[in-house]
């Protein structure tokens, strides 16, 4: 027995309560380019190991995740960890609002737990348009093996990153948004970064053994388009979304908005032979569609071209939403009930309403938020708080709790709302216009109570689920409807606030909510890490050193 254990031996004996580390789990990602044809066209993509999609991160509840990422790319390099929480360490987030990127030719480390998640999720790159050049990829995070799952184990998990796909490059794409372009409808669909060719020589994507039953984690890692998954004569369990456990119902098809994230179980219970996985474009004029196949391991007979249909209209993609339901008995990354904690009793301290609008025309293109369309800095925004410095860099509250009437003029500005620490909150989302919308949080979750039609008003708050609402990181907002989301603001950091549609995101239409510790307190946020990038304003003055005790 080493020194260690021995010593920990003897401290528990003396009745000195031990504190093991969380696992640990190690990755180096070496990001290139590279040329991909996944619609037939060759073009440049984004690897990461030479993988397009991105390996997977594989992980455990409460795992210590360390990521050291070599850019030999010809761009400064982000990557984002969507839907993971960063307790007290919004250092890690890897937005420009928190951290310089890591420039051609170097690299950096990451570092983050996974404290108290479980369930799908994905990273891609945050920097300019990356994402529509690959260096996405899944995230699984499995509940501890004490913890209870309510289903029960699969014969195997399989990944399904569905996305609309463009063959101009990303680089192309910007210079399109820069010139005041749109990004226009994308070329085609794609399934885990590929689709079939239908020419005699697909192969299987996955295969399944008879009378077994498959996860399925299914992610819209796309930039643009709502999709519809759905598989030929198989249908599709729902059981976990974006880190909740939820009721067991059944659908034919699932709309997945961009960003969100669904784990299903398929049971191989029909015909021995080829199936088709199918992902449509969904909400939109034209009808893209990219297909993968699924083959019983003693099939017969190949896939048939006849496609189940998608849904038509939004409203079957909102009737949908509201059938969703939290699994009030099963535990998620804890062993208590995840009902047990009851969001509908907290009184709501603050609502705020965010709308979304975009101006159009003489060469420019900006969408935005309450008026302001956000503007990224050379120096992080969390890093010109933790220096002190955030008068030379932003100002707070540009935009109010409620949006301005009209919006005649866009303000080109940081746009960072304060929010106390630990305060209940409320969220409106407004979409006046005519475009869905799909909204994402970093460092949170919150509960999805409400979507509807029409203008919000506090009397809409009648028709809230203040019982059973998923908890998640992600909600789409539907054409001339509002969405309403509630949440407790407990976990201190700067955290980005974006439009999941790249176009929107990259000309603005996100912000960031400051939430900082009263106590400047260790306990609530983490110190500046010593390996943390420093540029910007902050490169040439002295490091503050430990502000949080």
């Amino acid at each position: 027995m080493g020194r260690g254990a021995v010593l920990a031996l003897m401290l528990c004996l003396l009745g000195v309560a031990v504190q093991a580390e969380d696992p640990y789990v190690y990755y180096t990602w070496k990001v290139t380019y590279g040329i991909i044809s996944p619609l037939g066209i060759p073009q440049q993509g984004i690897l990461i190991n030479n993988q397009f999609p991105g390996p997977e991160i594989n992980s455990t509840s409460n795992n210590n995740i360390v990521i050291n990422v070599f850019n030999y790319l010809d761009e400064p390099l982000l990557f984002t960890w969507h839907g993971i929480q960063l307790r007290k360490n919004s250092w890690q987030d890897g937005t420009p609002g928190t951290n310089c990127p890591i420039l051609p030719g170097t690299n950096y480390t990451y570092k983050f737990q996974v404290k108290d998640q479980i369930g799908t999720y994905f990273y891609y790159p945050s920097t300019a348009l990356h994402r529509a050049a690959g260096g996405f990829g899944g995230h699984r995070i499995f509940s501890r093996l004490l913890i209870p799952v309510p289903y029960p184990d699969p014969e195997d998990e399989y990944w399904v990153l569905i996305g609309d796909w463009y063959t101009k490059s990303h680089s192309v794409l910007r210079k399109f948004l820069d010139s005041g372009r749109s990004l226009g409808r994308p070329d085609g669909v794609l399934i885990n970064g590929q689709t079939t060719k239908d020419d005699g020589s697909d192969k299987p994507m996955y295969t399944m053994k008879p009378g077994a039953t498959y996860k399925l984690r299914i992610c819209n890692t796309g930039i643009k388009d709502s999709l519809n998954f759905r598989i030929q004569g198989h249908p599709l369990k729902l059981v976990e979304t974006e880190g909740s456990h939820t009721v067991q119902n059944i659908y034919d098809s699932l709309d997945v908005h961009v960003g969100q994230c669904f784990t299903v179980l398929v049971t191989a219970d029909k015909e021995p032979k080829d199936y088709y996985m199918v992902a449509s474009t969904r909400l939109t004029k034209y009808n893209l569609v990219g297909k993968a196949i699924l083959s019983y391991t003693n099939g017969k007979g190949p896939a048939s071209p006849e496609l189940p249909p998608a849904p038509v209209g939004w409203a079957w993609s909102l009737n949908q939403f509201r059938s969703f339901r939290w699994n009030l008995t099963a535990s998620a990354a804890r062993p208590n009930p995840q009902g047990s904690y009851h969001y509908g009793g907290i009184n709501i301290t603050r609502t705020i309403i965010l709308s979304n609008s975009v101006i159009r025309g003489q060469g420019k293109l900006r969408y935005a938020i309450n008026g302001v369309s956000h503007v990224d800095t050379e120096t992080p925004l969390k890093l010109a708080e933790y220096y002190g410095i955030t008068d030379k860099v932003f100002k707070y509250d540009l935009i109010s709790d409620v949006p301005p009437v009209t919006v005649n003029n866009l303000t080109l500005a940081p746009n960072v709302l304060r929010a106390t620490y630990r305060t209940f909150i409320e969220i409106i989302f407004q979409n006046p216009t005519k475009t869905i919308q799909s909204y994402n949080l970093g460092g949170y979750s919150f509960f999805a109570v409400a979507i509807e039609p029409g203008k919000w008003s506090p009397e809409k708050r009648q028709n809230y689920n203040l019982l059973d609402a998923v908890s998640r990181h992600t909600i789409q907002v539907f054409p001339k409807s509002w969405a309403a989301v509630m949440l407790t603001f407990d976990n201190c950091g700067m955290w980005n606030l974006r439009s999941e549609q790249a176009e929107n995101r990259y000309l603005g239409q996100q912000m960031y909510v400051s939430v900082q510790s009263p106590e400047n307190s260790t306990r609530d946020e983490y110190n500046l890490p010593l390996t943390q990038l420093i540029c910007g304003l902050c490169k040439n003055m002295p490091n503050p050193g430990n502000l949080y005790h």
